[in-house]
């Protein structure tokens, strides 16, 4: 691994080291306010301020499409001059003339569980005759009826008001099914739907993701719980969901008419009503008369700038009819929760978002700003009035610290209001306080720092000042904070311009890269560092120091990177001399060895061959024997003679003969083993020395193995020739004991070879 990627896998270590270190604390952070916040929704603090919100989220929607679906016929307070209670003969009239029109369901929300004056048998034979109208029946929370229906009215066409009130007063639910003991009664608005849905044939159906909800064609519709969105132990009864009111459009009519079309009574009696105000659509019949008090409150009757507006009940229920029947056909979005889990990750995330925006705020400038800034503080340093120039840092820096702040607040909220958009309710009021929470703890926190940091430094400047060695102090941003005036001397600048300011600021892009890395490695690995650095003056002057790097942290956590400078040129000098001198012994202690080598070479070695000479076979033969005696072994040696070689001499000349020679030596050294040793002595003398052999017949094969090696033909100048050798062979300690008999009697064996005829080997 080369040097360079150790150093920066080293320092992604250290800084993987770092980052955990700091996530520890954002996290501990984070979890001290998430706590907080959880307890107090969980004791239901928050859950007005979160209603409230949702209920801005409302009045922030844009306006939908008009409604064409539903008409309202209004029993206004010029209807209820006629007379009040309305006579039975008049809501019979009033039945019969919308029937004519063929609504497809009519919803009379006015409790008539008695006759009212005439007309009652009238109003029976409409109950029976219109199939599509759906009455009403008031329930208690108890489970008890408070106000029966028309006992005339089948109860297949009979609905509950299905109206619930949240603390505040206002209604953001809306009940779809209630059990009382074994009978299911459903809500007025679902009875109504349901009839309208079935022409388009969509009837109700367990969903396919859990059949326990309940599914209109295109949606799904979740049940609410106790503790879904802002509710903290919320009365869930029965079968409820969240109510995602629409917020139908103006048509294009004359009258700009907004919301849902409304007419009065009076004018279906007269008949001045148009057909298509009727006809196929969902047709209720309730009391906008303000008298009767028959109103409530909404997420839509509060405006921004005006006071809470009330709707009457009938105008509620088209509401509950028109998120019904435009969820299943339209597949409009409902009003939906995050589970538990998310709804505390997503706090939680806000939380740190808080901690690490304000934390990682104290980083440095991003570089134009840095720029910026501090053009603006050597402008400031310049000016009597300014005592401190890093104020304007410290300006950006809150500067930065309050967009990011202002901007994350600004994510939060859009993206809530976004998701509401889209028919997810999150939580809003938790994050905000999350966050803030956070951002505060953080604020106070730094300032802290700061104040430590302050009397740290001032601490620091008085000790520093005492010692003689250039010394520094550095903050994490790699700033000088406190300096003596040794180093002040060293560098040629005086503290005023030196402070606030860092290495690239003074120094070569080569040296300050040096510093800063150095710098970094013991703020990440927070171990003393020493190290030797190029280090040039205000004056140009290049010196060798040696800088100790060291952290120190103070009370509230701030950091400081202090270092202490020594003057090494001087010594470096001498070493460096010292380095001179002793590579120049070690390159002439070199030279003399290689010197010696060669003529160590020379001496025991054949300038010809190459092969050992005389001088080192006798040293060789005395060795081996030795050896051979102290382990019990068989030593074998061959006097070789050629046979033939004058006349090569005579007939090609002795250049051919040496090369003859040589090429004999080769033959020799490829047919013996890596332990024995061939050696000339001479002329065409050879000997060679076979170690550790077991028996004579060992010594046999290599001759004969020498022999035929030696008579294959040699090629010299173009001229084919072949030679012979005649071998004599010794064996210590069979032979001889000691080194001159056995050379002796192994050149003695080689002549009675030539004699016998030569190209042969005889024993001694």
């Amino acid at each position: 691994m080369s040097q360079k990627l150790r150093k920066r896998l080293v320092k992604l270590i250290l800084g993987l080291k770092a980052s955990l270190s700091r996530v520890n604390k954002e996290l501990i952070i984070t979890s001290g306010v998430v706590i907080l916040v959880l307890c107090l929704r969980y004791l239901g603090l928050l859950q007005s301020l979160e209603l409230a919100v949702l209920d801005q989220f409302f009045q922030l929607r844009p306006y939908e499409p008009p409604n064409h679906r539903i008409t309202i016929v209004t029993i206004d307070e010029a209807s209820l001059r006629e007379g009040f209670p309305i006579a039975d003969g008049v809501i019979a009239e009033l039945l019969q003339k919308l029937q004519a029109h063929q609504p497809r369901a009519i919803g009379l929300d006015i409790y008539r569980d008695v006759p009212i004056k005439d007309g009652h048998a009238a109003l029976v034979e409409a109950y029976k005759s219109m199939p599509n109208l759906i009455g009403i029946e008031l329930l208690s929370p108890n489970g008890k009826q408070t106000v029966l229906p028309p006992p005339e009215l089948n109860r297949q066409q009979v609905g509950f008001n299905n109206i619930l009130y949240d603390p505040d007063g206002k209604v953001r639910r809306s009940l779809l099914y209630w059990h009382i003991g074994d009978n299911l009664h459903e809500s007025f608005a679902l009875k109504l739907a349901l009839l309208y849905l079935k022409s388009e044939g969509i009837v109700p159906q367990g969903a396919a993701s859990n059949p326990k909800y309940l599914q209109l064609g295109k949606k799904v519709f979740h049940r609410f719980q106790e503790n879904d969105g802002a509710y903290v132990r919320a009365d869930a009864k029965g079968y409820q969901i969240l109510s995602n009111f629409p917020k139908p459009g103006c048509d294009n009519t004359p009258e700009k008419n907004c919301g849902y079309r409304q007419v009065s009574m009076a004018d279906v009696l007269d008949n001045r009503v148009p057909i298509s105000l009727i006809k196929d659509r969902i047709v209720l019949i309730g009391s906008t008369a303000s008298s009767l008090q028959e109103v409530v409150f909404i997420p839509y009757s509060n405006g921004l700038m005006t006071g809470a507006k009330p709707i009457p009940g009938i105008v509620l229920q088209a509401y509950f009819v028109d998120q019904l029947i435009s969820a299943a056909l339209d597949g409009r979005p409902l009003l939906k929760v995050w589970p538990d889990f998310w709804e505390y990750l997503w706090i939680f995330a806000w939380s740190y978002i808080g901690t690490a925006t304000k934390w990682r705020i104290r980083r440095p400038l991003p570089r134009f700003f840095q720029k910026f800034a501090d053009q603006w503080s050597k402008l400031i340093r310049n000016l009597p009035i300014s005592k401190n120039a890093g104020s304007v840092v410290l300006y950006f820096t809150y500067m930065k610290s309050a967009v990011s702040v202002i901007l994350s607040f600004l994510v939060l909220i859009i993206g809530a209001y976004l998701a509401f958009l889209s028919g997810w309710w999150i939580p809003l009021i938790p994050p905000l306080m999350t966050f803030s929470g956070s951002v505060i703890w953080i604020t106070y926190h730094l300032a802290y720092m700061q104040e430590e940091l302050k009397r740290s430094r001032e601490f620091l400047q008085q000790v520093i000042n005492t010692i003689a060695d250039p010394i520094f102090v550095k903050n994490e941003q790699r700033q000088w904070i406190v300096l003596n005036q040794a180093y002040c001397e060293f560098i040629g600048h005086p503290d005023t311009v030196l402070i606030d300011q860092s290495d690239v600021d003074f120094f070569p892009k080569h040296e300050a890269d040096v510093f800063r890395e150095q710098d970094e490695l013991v703020l990440l690995t927070q171990l003393p560092q020493e190290n030797e650095e190029e280090f040039t003056d205000a004056y140009g002057k290049t010196h060798l120091i040696a800088t100790k790097r060291s952290l120190h942290k103070d009370a509230a956590g701030n950091f400081f990177l202090v270092g202490v400078i020594r003057d090494i040129t001087q010594r470096k000098l001498m070493e460096d001399e010292l380095r001179r001198t002793a590579a120049e012994l070690y390159r002439s202690n070199s030279e003399l060895k290689l010197k010696e080598d060669r003529l160590r070479y020379l001496a025991y070695h054949d300038s010809l061959t190459g092969l050992p000479n005389r001088k080192f076979f006798a040293e060789q033969l005395q060795e081996s024997i030795d050896w051979a005696h102290n382990n019990h072994l068989l030593l074998g040696i061959l006097f070789i003679d050629l046979d033939g070689f004058k006349q090569v001499n005579d007939t090609l000349g002795h250049e051919m003969g040496d090369r003859l020679l040589v090429i004999i030596g080769q033959r020799l050294s490829n047919s013996l083993r890596a332990s024995d040793t061939v050696s000339r002595l001479g002329g065409d003398e050879f000997t060679v020395l076979l170690r550790a052999i077991p028996n004579q017949q060992v010594a046999a094969k290599v001759a004969d193995k020498i022999l035929v090696s030696i008579t294959e033909p040699i090629v010299l100048a173009g001229y084919t020739t072949k030679v012979s050798a005649s071998i004599g062979i010794s064996i210590y300690p069979i032979t001889g004991q000691d080194a001159d008999t056995l050379l002796k009697q192994a050149d003695a064996a080689m002549y009675r070879a030539k004699n016998l005829g030569k190209n042969c080997y005889e024993f001694s």
